[in-house]
């Protein structure tokens, strides 16, 4: 599917005009990726790169344009079970134009943001620099959801909340690789500023986004070890909660067993004492109840807690 945009007073707007300054393809059938290739001169394998989402960020220069992969994290979905993606995104910037590349689930021009473009170049940065505030509003998202089934873990022994802290420190750790892996882009950006052209204002833009990026990282690799660090302690708390209830159900089964062996005693088809009596049942009761309260004595005072 294509999209096409172009800036006007410093704002994008829709635009059906061929060619737009701003193009945007999303998922591209293979008549938009020949165009891709033959008419704008795009190489195929790095067309094919910004839509894998295991590849590598990098950045390359072609003869008519700038070609850049970046990573972006994936609009979160309830049916994925609290897995987090991330996704490729491929960025080439022309003289005239900038064509985006990108797949399904990746939310691209959203926010205040891109309310104030002065250029093609300032645009890529702002583009980067939303993947970046993505990728930390997702990291809130992560920190909530683990505080929440912790909570659930402390009085639960399901499996379940276990094994959705694993799919988390998972999804952190594809997390970390690709912000990492956004943060050489921005270095070589920076070291190429000259060659790409851009301006001294874009150069302090992308120092900042340097430092954001550098900063989520941080937060992400903290998130991480906490995770990480906890999760042996959170199956003991699940281990444990079963031994508690382990226990508890030998205490009444123990409980059951020491009433029902004196009134079996008394049960037994031979002659035995107060078999005439006719208090015999309310006794026979007494004696179970009283084993009963000796058994709970015995077990205070062992502390068998």
């Amino acid at each position: 599917m294509q999209k096409g945009f172009e800036l006007v007073d410093c704002k994008m707007v829709d635009s059906s005009g061929m060619p737009c300054p701003i193009q945007v393809f999303t998922n591209p059938d293979q008549e938009e990726k020949r165009y891709l290739i033959e008419e704008l001169k795009v190489d195929e394998h790095t067309l094919n790169s910004a839509l894998d989402p295991d590849e590598v960020s990098r950045l390359e220069f072609e003869p008519n344009h700038v070609a850049l992969i970046f990573k972006m994290p994936k609009s979160y979905s309830g049916s994925e079970q609290l897995k987090f993606s991330v996704a490729s995104t491929g960025a080439f910037l022309f003289k005239d134009r900038l064509v985006i590349v990108t797949s399904d689930g990746v939310a691209l021009f959203e926010g205040k943001p891109f309310t104030k473009i002065q250029s093609l170049a300032e645009l890529l940065l702002k583009l980067i620099n939303r993947s970046t505030f993505h990728f930390r509003d997702h990291l809130k998202i992560v920190n909530m959801l683990t505080d929440e089934i912790e909570q659930k873990i402390n009085t639960s022994m399901e499996n379940r909340f276990l094994i959705n802290l694993f799919t988390l420190e998972k999804s952190l750790v594809y997390f970390i690789n690709a912000i990492n892996a956004n943060g050489v882009v921005m270095d070589r950006l920076k070291s190429n500023a000259a060659r790409i052209g851009f301006t001294s204002e874009e150069m302090e833009f992308l120092d900042d986004i340097i430092v954001e990026n550098n900063q989520c990282n941080k937060q992400a690799e903290i998130y991480s070890n906490i995770l990480a660090t906890l999760m042996d302690a959170r199956a003991s708390i699940v281990s444990n909660n079963l031994n508690i209830l382990i226990k508890l159900l030998n205490i009444m089964t123990i409980a059951i067993m020491v009433p029902t062996f004196v009134v079996s005693a008394f049960s037994m088809n031979v002659g035995l004492p107060l078999q005439k009596d006719p208090s015999a049942f309310w006794i026979i009761m007494g004696l179970a109840i009283l084993s009963v309260l000796v058994f709970m004595l015995f077990w205070r005072y062992k502390k068998w807690r």
